[in-house]
């Protein structure tokens, strides 16, 4: 958990808090790590049910972003999806976000609504984008 906690501080200015994670372990969400050697670069929490898997967390390390490892880890978490007779998969994300947009647009999610001034920011709010994807 520390090792996980560290890389979501360092990846994101308004990271989860440890009680989140907890709680996603203890609810039984599908949790996966990516792996260099022995350390985590990256983590995934997903939840699913009646038929709908729910991406509610991709985390790559700042520095090993770019190489294809979220794509990855997202394809690892869709097909836990499948296996778990998912039949579409959702997500939200910052607007600024522009790189995981980019990848979940390539991964063929779409755009399905916005929720505005969800996330917090700097400066007040920011709107998340809702995507979903046919499985």
């Amino acid at each position: 958990m520390d090792e996980v906690m560290a890389l979501e501080r360092l990846a994101y200015e308004f990271p989860w808090s440890e009680g989140n994670m907890r709680n996603c372990l203890k609810s039984g969400y599908s949790c996966q790590v990516c792996m260099q050697g022995e350390r985590i670069i990256g983590h995934a929490i997903m939840s699913v049910a009646a038929a709908e898997a729910n991406i509610l967390n991709l985390c790559i390390h700042p520095d090993m972003q770019g190489r294809g490892l979220g794509r990855k880890l997202l394809e690892q978490m869709l097909a836990l999806a499948r296996q778990q007779q998912a039949d579409t998969a959702f997500l939200e994300l910052r607007s600024s976000n522009r790189m995981a947009s980019s990848l979940y647009d390539a991964t063929g999610f779409n755009e399905i609504g916005l929720r505005q001034n969800y996330y917090p920011a700097k400066k007040g709010r920011e709107d998340a984008i809702l995507m979903a994807k046919t499985l």
